[in-house]
């Protein structure tokens, strides 16, 4: 609606993970660069965590775009499924054509098909999104999946995604076995306030902006205040923002509409939660540069 009146081709805050306006911040590059390396060297388990709206789907995509064609990957999403539900759906990821009746028939089916593409140098990985979801019996089957192996190779790479509530649920006891096998950890904090506005500037580029200054700075630091810098509630602010600019001909958006857009949405204000909004509260962790070198 607003796309014409400020110079856009397309949509630049869109909630869909779109290849096209991906950036990356240091957590976001530390955590491809995690993904990637545990699938190429074939690591096994990886445990990537974060909050919502921080980005994990869309890093996902990335891994996903960075895999050669020889690599073949189940995306799960749906992690609420019975143990043979949840063969059913993986089979159908794989293109598996076996029909099976029991679990036991599940894995030597499955067990078949990954020796086969481990002979042919064809990595495979299974990636479980909103895996916080899993229940613990779950997590114990997925664990068991880990057991396909041959003497000097993983047959499976497996991805376990979620909410910090995943890592919580990882240090109970009984899933000690799967803590254990757990060789590459990421945790995805939410942008800090020089990456939030690169990220606006970006989208507002790759979607065709050509002018000076479409927030003014003012506008930014709001923008981050009362977002925390999780891209999700930056899409969703900066877009009723310019929403609200375009309805009132506002040609340069500041610090009070972006301030009625956070309230349109209900986000705390930065006055009533610091400068962090409760989606984002938690310290992140410390930052590490060590993967990084490793794929420039």
């Amino acid at each position: 609606m607003y796309r014409q009146y400020y110079g856009l081709l397309r949509s630049p805050f869109e909630m869909t993970p779109d290849p096209a306006f991906l950036y990356l911040g240091e957590a976001h590059r530390e955590g491809l660069a995690t993904l990637v390396y545990g699938v190429r060297a074939r690591k096994g388990f990886v445990l990537l965590t974060g909050e919502v709206g921080t980005g994990k789907t869309t890093l996902l995509h990335a891994l996903l775009a960075q895999l050669d064609s020889t690599t073949t990957a189940a995306f799960m999403f749906n992690p609420r499924l019975e143990p043979l539900d949840f063969f059913r759906v993986l089979f159908d990821e794989y293109d598996i054509e076996e029909r099976c009746s029991t679990k036991a028939e599940y894995l030597l089916a499955l067990n078949r098909f990954l020796i086969a593409r481990l002979e042919k140098g064809q990595p495979t990985l299974l990636i479980v999104d909103e895996a916080q979801n899993l229940s613990p019996e779950m997590l114990e089957e997925i664990r068991l999946l880990s057991n396909l192996e041959t003497p000097t190779s993983k047959l499976l790479q497996i991805m376990l995604v979620g909410q910090p509530e995943l890592a919580e649920m990882l240090a109970r006891p009984d899933l000690r076995q799967l803590r254990q096998r757990i060789v590459l950890r990421h945790h995805l904090r939410p942008f800090d306030d020089e990456e939030s506005v690169a990220y606006i500037d970006e989208r507002l580029r790759l979607a065709g902006y050509t002018g000076q200054g479409l927030f003014d700075r003012g506008a930014l630091r709001e923008i981050h205040a009362v977002t925390g810098g999780i891209p999700r509630l930056l899409n969703t602010v900066c877009d009723s923002a310019l929403l609200i600019g375009f309805s009132r001909e506002i040609p340069v958006i500041g610090k009070a509409v972006v301030r009625e857009a956070a309230q349109d949405l209900a986000l705390p204000g930065p006055t009533e939660s610091g400068s962090r909004p409760a989606e984002a509260v938690g310290a992140p962790p410390a930052r590490r540069r060590g993967l990084l070198g490793l794929f420039r």
